[in-house]
């Protein structure tokens, strides 16, 4: 079998636009799976940059699983942007120092948690995802949507604050597709179902989990 490797960066020939994400990210709070491609109309190495307030000192991490496809601007708005949202003043009186820099002692910036991207989703252009969002496996996220709560699997989302459009397909046929994984299978089981995956029939890529 022909496989594309994963393990490529680069894997359109003669276009260096397009990624394999795993291979040029640097922070180890990012982590991605295997195949998940980021297309940028400029450069690539743009992805981290688009990681924002990503400070080491919060700890969080941005992880997102195995043959998702980010657009070009996609944005992740990481924990290190939080205020304080429930006292008088959201401003970081701390962070200057001097006399203010003892303005948090017995309070914490809100924490939202790790930011988690399933597998098989689709990021659209310019899409922002907030701090601790949630998007299920097989979620849509529209061109310019603002992600603010989490997205249940295989559901387009649009709009800011992000509203569903719809579920992909019905509760059955996401169910039988959330046990399948089918991002899990081996490669060569991968690659004899691709004209299966892309088809409309979960019952015919059921069949496959067998053989």
């Amino acid at each position: 079998m022909n496989i594309p490797d994963s393990n490529t960066t680069f894997p359109l020939p003669h276009h260096d636009r397009l990624c394999f994400l795993k291979n040029i990210i640097t922070n180890p709070n990012i982590i991605v799976g295997d195949y998940t491609y980021y297309d940028d109309f400029e450069d690539v190495r743009n992805f981290e940059k688009n990681v924002k307030y990503h400070f080491d000192f919060v700890g969080d991490k941005l992880i997102i699983g195995k043959f998702c496809m980010i657009a070009s601007g996609a944005t992740f708005i990481m924990n290190g942007g939080n205020h304080l949202t429930d006292s008088l003043s959201a401003f970081p009186f701390s962070i200057f120092g001097g006399d203010w820099a003892s303005a948090m002692e017995g309070k914490t910036y809100p924490y939202k948690g790790d930011t988690k991207i399933g597998n098989d989703v689709w990021i659209g252009h310019n899409a922002v995802i907030m701090p601790g969002v949630k998007v299920g496996d097989g979620a849509i996220i529209s061109t310019n949507t603002t992600v603010t709560k989490d997205v249940e699997p295989y559901t387009i989302v649009g709009g800011n604050p992000a509203k569903i459009i719809r579920k992909r397909f019905s509760d059955e046929q996401i169910e039988i597709l959330l046990q399948l994984k089918w991002w899990d299978w081996d490669l060569e089981k991968i690659t004899r179902s691709v004209k299966i995956l892309t088809g409309t029939d979960v019952d015919e890529l059921r069949q496959m989990l067998n053989e």
